[in-house]
């Protein structure tokens, strides 16, 4: 009775989470949108309240109260000053709220808590009861699919490709001290999608005998930066892709059903030699029946929200993996996992 009585209660404070859970991702865009840990962390010692309402120019009496519940979140920590007085300081998960930082999420976040981004959530139960139809949430809800609607609406665009960006700096740096032995012997690399060339300008910088091709839509390289390591080159991957020692796809196939994943994968075999070439992919691998994988709850929620925003995104298992990269005409392939929710699988033809 008494495990009964503490499992009711758990219970409870759990669909309360449930009940206020937009409450978390408001306050952290709030967050961002004041520029509250960039002025905490530029402070450089515990930040009182009445200084730091100065300085974003906020009410001091909501201002606490939006604090007071990131401290309870453990975002910010308080610390004393004197004996009257406590102050704000930072934490490492206040810095992934920096506009600029190394370990920035911000991009991210208002990416996601974006109108444009929430509004097709209101629509999953919608996505899930239809059958034969591959039409997303966020087609329902915005008009257009996720591709068609960045393309021409030039701020959502650069919403996009700020939050790709912030993603790629994360993901390519654990990809390069996790696994850096992946690029030894690669002389040259097509980054299949690469957008900005975010993710391969990192990569040259940390292997620079690597020569990179950004390779995406003609209208995205048009405004890519312009390097002497790399080339961009626009065009359409389900046609052809540039000739590499190897091939580049960081979250690119998650976006595209299985039968698209093997067009995609066997133009980047045609890309790549048959006796040294390899496909490199960073990408979450779903382990279904691991619980309390804090890291694999990530990616189920990754899953969750493509099938939200795209029309035939998904992540995959290890199962899953294997099939698209047999089908595409892989024999092998190996699994390397990272820090980050994606995982460098490397497949040879």
């Amino acid at each position: 009775m008494e495990v009964t009585i503490k499992e009711e209660v758990r219970a409870e404070i759990k669909i309360w989470n449930y009940v206020l859970g937009y409450v978390k991702i408001a306050v952290v865009k709030c967050a961002i949108e004041l520029g509250i840990a960039d002025v905490i962390e530029n402070y450089g010692r515990p930040m009182p309240l009445s200084e730091l309402a100065t300085a974003l120019r906020c009410e001091p009496s909501r201002l606490h109260r939006i604090m007071r519940f990131m401290v309870h979140d453990r975002i910010f920590k308080q610390e004393p000053i004197n004996q009257h007085t406590v102050g704000f300081s930072s934490t490492p998960l206040s810095r992934c709220l920096l506009k600029g930082g190394e370990k920035s999420m911000a991009a991210f976040i208002l990416l996601m808590s974006s109108p444009t981004c929430l509004a097709p959530w209101h629509s999953l139960s919608a996505r899930v009861l239809e059958t034969g139809n591959n039409i997303s949430p966020f087609e329902v809800a915005n008009g257009k699919d996720l591709w068609s609607y960045t393309e021409a609406n030039p701020d959502f665009r650069e919403l996009f490709n700020n939050a790709m960006g912030c993603h790629a700096r994360l993901t390519v740096q654990a990809t390069i001290e996790g696994c850096p032995e992946v690029f030894d012997g690669v002389e040259s690399l097509v980054d299949v999608g690469g957008g900005n060339g975010t993710a391969l300008s990192l990569l040259v910088k940390a292997f620079p005998w690597i020569r990179g091709i950004n390779f995406d839509l003609p209208h995205v390289v048009a405004v890519s930066a312009k390097s002497d390591s790399i080339e961009n080159v626009g065009g359409d991957m389900f046609m052809s892709i540039p000739n590499a020692d190897a091939a580049f796809l960081m979250w690119v196939l998650h976006d595209w059903d299985d039968e698209e994943c093997i067009k995609i994968l066997k133009k980047c075999r045609e890309a790549i030699p048959e006796d040294k070439g390899k496909v490199i992919i960073v990408e979450a691998v779903l382990e279904e029946d691991k619980e309390g994988d804090e890291l694999g709850g990530v990616g189920l929620m990754l899953d969750t929200a493509l099938m939200a925003i795209t029309n035939k995104g998904k992540e995959r298992t290890l199962k899953e993996w294997s099939y698209v990269l047999r089908q595409s005409g892989f024999t092998r392939f190996n699994v390397k996992p990272t820090r980050a929710v994606q995982s460098v699988i490397e497949a040879y033809p």
